[in-house]
């Protein structure tokens, strides 16, 4: 949609830029951009490992950098008989394990709703049912019968309700899984551990099928696995195609590895110094909307010793809260090209939410005054300039008719360019003066609609019949982009033109209708941006064109020369 959206307006200046001295001329296609891979996220500067994770014995952000396996009791046998379903809550989340496998059946964040007004569901239950619910292991090499993910276990509660373990002996194969979650915060302590005959087992723990809000559009092409690379600096992200052709498989230093959505994640926090060894993988399942279509979702495992000990974030990319667990965790809400706009923009967005209005449509609407208000100065320079430009129109349309008889190929047609060039230089005028608005509006076009994609807080945040701006209005016919392609004719008609011809007048006249094709299925957030910027603009140009006498000329034909008979 962004590539969509960047080409459309490429298209658009263009044609801007062209039309009123090039009618004839057809310009060529703008190269096309190669587009670089996802996994090309650069990163922010390095930070001093451990920094963050460290924390008093009582509570540890991280779990220490070495620990021995448990050792259970010679022989004895704690296999429960039964299957349980067992709940833990805490005040973000509501998560239903299985003493079956010691997995996780359901996880839900309680703060958090999905399309359907349910709190969000971040396990898929077809992928959990086919492959394996979360937290279930991969042994790495060595099997051990019976298998880890289909025996019994015993599940250990603390007095608190808060830590939970789960413990299984036969024989001399021993297997442990802790969890230890924290009663307001998105972290949680987690170790698991294999042993045969007193010798660890090297696993990965895994989270198969697809991850996190399955209730919105294009769900499977938001999903990736992603990790933080110590040694290159920088973010890593895969999506489900690197999987195709078999399970990708990368070890090494990372600051946290998992896997996430546009919205929320789950990953793992490993000891400083350690390695982790991550594995995307891609399943084969029947999709939610489509029962009988198999698409491919993604999915990770992590870990790769025989006990594996790690912090685990399992939450909304909310900045706020990423930025409190590690200041890197930040990378994974990818504001796109127009960064250095955008984190300003959602920085202002939450300042005049938070302080003062707590509404983002409003928010929206004050962002977007301020903005205009800030581009003025160049607002107003660049009026001076179009009233220059409509003022030398006759002139212009009589170097025009001066070679209008001439072929569009004729060497002498470049005469007409440089005296049609002179004459703006003499005047101090811009030709490309009209299509300034515009191009100073595209960067924080661009930067706003990945604010909306991208940032929770906008996430189900309403404006008057507006319920979500992060998505298009729920309306047979919607409002916002009916009253933006209004407004922009509107502001079209008050803007002096820069030609006097009425062919190209009619034409600049109906360039709005091109933006029905991009405000009609994007974020209603962003079109609230456009349209308060326009009703900004026509509040401005109605100004000018009162205190600067600034108005459309009326449209002037000068009859070209009459040919000669001599040859």
């Amino acid at each position: 949609m962004e590539m969509r959206l960047l080409l459309t307006f490429i298209l658009m200046g263009a044609v801007l830029f062209l039309t009123p001295y090039l009618m004839k001329t057809t310009a060529p296609p703008p190269p096309a951009k190669k587009t670089e891979p996802a996994d090309a996220r650069q990163a922010a500067p390095k930070e001093a490992s451990g920094e963050v994770r460290q924390s008093p014995p009582a509570a540890p952000s991280q779990p220490p950098p070495a620990a021995a396996p448990s050792q259970p009791p010679p022989g004895q046998v704690v296999a429960e008989r039964q299957d349980d379903a067992i709940i833990l809550e805490t005040d973000l989340y509501r998560v239903q394990f299985s003493n079956r496998g010691a997995v996780v059946r359901g996880w839900v964040l309680k703060k958090y709703r999905d399309n359907a007004g349910k709190p969000v569901e971040l396990v898929n239950p077809v992928g959990g049912t086919q492959l394996g619910f979360p937290f279930s292991v991969q042994l790495k090499g060595a099997q051990v019968s019976p298998g880890p993910n289909s025996v019994l276990y015993v599940a250990k509660r603390s007095g608190d309700g808060l830590t939970l373990s789960f413990e299984y002996s036969a024989g001399k194969l021993y297997v442990k899984k802790t969890f230890a979650f924290e009663k307001n915060r998105y972290r949680v302590q987690f170790s698991s551990e294999i042993s045969d005959q007193g010798r660890t087992i090297p696993h990965l723990v895994a989270w198969r099928g697809g991850f996190g809000d399955f209730s919105v559009s294009n769900t499977l092409s938001t999903q990736h696995t992603t990790y933080f690379d110590t040694t290159d600096n920088k973010l890593i992200v895969n999506d489900v195609g690197k999987a195709k052709n078999g399970p990708l498989t990368v070890s090494g230093r990372f600051n946290f590895a998992g896997i996430e959505d546009t919205y929320f994640a789950a990953v793992v926090l490993p000891p400083a110094g350690s390695t982790l060894e991550v594995e995307t993988l891609s399943d084969k399942l029947p999709f939610v909307a489509e029962q009988n279509k198999e698409e491919p979702h993604i999915g990770v495992a992590l870990g790769g010793e025989g006990v594996n000990q790690a912090l685990l974030f399992v939450g909304p990319k909310d900045i706020d809260v990423l930025r409190s667990l590690d200041p890197k965790l930040e990378q994974m809400v990818d504001f796109g090209w127009f960064w250095f706009l955008a984190k300003p923009l959602f920085a202002s967005l939450n300042y005049v939410n938070d302080k003062f209005i707590h509404n983002y449509g409003w928010a929206i609407v004050v962002v977007t005054i301020l903005i205009n208000m800030l581009l003025m100065p160049l607002k107003i320079s660049n009026i001076k300039s179009m009233k220059k430009m409509s003022q030398l129109q006759p002139q212009i349309q009589a170097i025009q008719a001066k070679y209008s008889n001439m072929p569009m190929r004729d060497p002498r047609r470049q005469q007409q360019q440089q005296e049609t060039m002179d004459l703006y230089k003499k005047h101090g005028v811009n030709p490309l003066g009209g299509c300034v608005p515009m191009a100073l509006q595209m960067p924080f076009f661009f930067a706003f609609y990945k604010v909306l994609m991208v940032a929770i807080e906008l996430r189900g945040a309403h404006w008057l019949w507006v319920t979500d701006l992060s998505q298009p209005e729920h309306l047979a016919i919607r409002i916002l982009p009916v009253a933006t392609i209004a407004t922009q004719f509107l502001m079209q008609r008050m803007t002096p033109s820069t030609t006097a011809d009425p062919q190209q007048q009619r034409i600049m006249q109906f360039m709005p209708l091109m933006f029905i094709f991009i405000f009609y299925s994007v974020a209603s957030g962003l079109v609230l941006y456009w349209l308060t910027g326009n009703l900004v603009g026509i509040a401005q140009q109605y100004f000018f064109n009162k205190t600067m006498g600034v108005g459309a000329p009326a449209a002037v034909t000068v009859a070209p020369p009459k040919k000669s008979g001599k040859k």
